[in-house]
């Protein structure tokens, strides 16, 4: 099994490694490329968005969660995961970010949580079976990155561009489910995340990914490499729910 995850890896890395190669390795200029990639980077701006937030049937948005809540590795797991022997200045933040995703000790404030509540609220049943592969390519991306130790810091880098990419994602679900007729609470994973992950984008990327490449350079190139990789495979997804919706790109 880790020989079949290696190779699946290996190849994610081969399809974004010459992009990859291509960020700066001095800490000011990585970090803008890094954040470049909210505009620039694969999958950002997808039409389905909009379209969830402004037309998508209650049926469309459920089918939607039930890919997404499937596919879901758990990002405070990831982040804990990830930071296991981190020099102190990320592992630090790493540490703040994951408080904030276990609700600052409250268990009514923790994210994972709310995510499940939103999913017995809208009634789905996300199982394997039932989801598309893209969306579980994306989950074992993301679990590989964070468990195997020689893709740590390409961890670093996929968790910090979902930070970097989730509030205009996560604006546009909400408002979908605003739509729909979900309230305030019952919506509430969606609109925190639209938010609260503009100020951990913000923090992850000074006080985690631009320490790590001021200390070595080195770990620019592996850092970029995890950020495409994840965005790379949220836009598989993106392609394949839209297609499976009848949407044209």
């Amino acid at each position: 099994m880790a020989r079949l995850e290696h190779a699946f890896m290996e190849e994610l890395r081969a399809q974004v490694r010459e992009r990859a190669a291509s960020a700066p390795t001095d800490p000011d200029g990585f970090i803008a490329w890094f954040e470049a990639l909210k505009e620039n980077g694969p999958g950002q701006n997808d039409p389905l968005f909009p379209w969830l937030a402004e037309q998508a049937s209650r049926d469309e948005v459920r089918w939607f969660l039930t890919q997404e809540a499937a596919g879901e590795a758990g990002f405070d797991d990831l982040v804990a995961l990830t930071q296991v022997k981190l020099p102190t200045s990320a592992k630090l933040e790493l540490a703040r970010n994951y408080w904030d995703e276990m609700g600052r000790g409250n268990e009514k404030g923790m994210h994972g949580p709310m995510l499940s509540q939103l999913v017995s609220i809208l009634d789905l049943s996300p199982t394997i079976e039932t989801t598309v592969w893209e969306s579980l390519a994306l989950a074992n991306a993301m679990t590989a990155m964070a468990t195997q130790r020689v893709y740590a810091w390409h961890s670093v880098g996929a968790l910090g561009v979902i930070e970097l990419t989730a509030p205009w994602r996560s604006a546009h679900t909400a408002a979908a489910l605003k739509r729909i007729g979900l309230s305030q609470s019952e919506r509430r994973y969606f609109d925190l995340h639209a938010v609260l992950d503009v100020k951990h984008s913000r923090d992850w990327n000074e006080l985690a990914i631009k320490p790590l490449v001021a200390e070595d350079p080195r770990r620019a190139t592996a850092i970029a490499e995890g950020a495409l990789i994840r965005l790379s495979c949220g836009e598989r997804c993106f392609d394949r729910y839209r297609a499976h919706l009848g949407l044209e790109r």
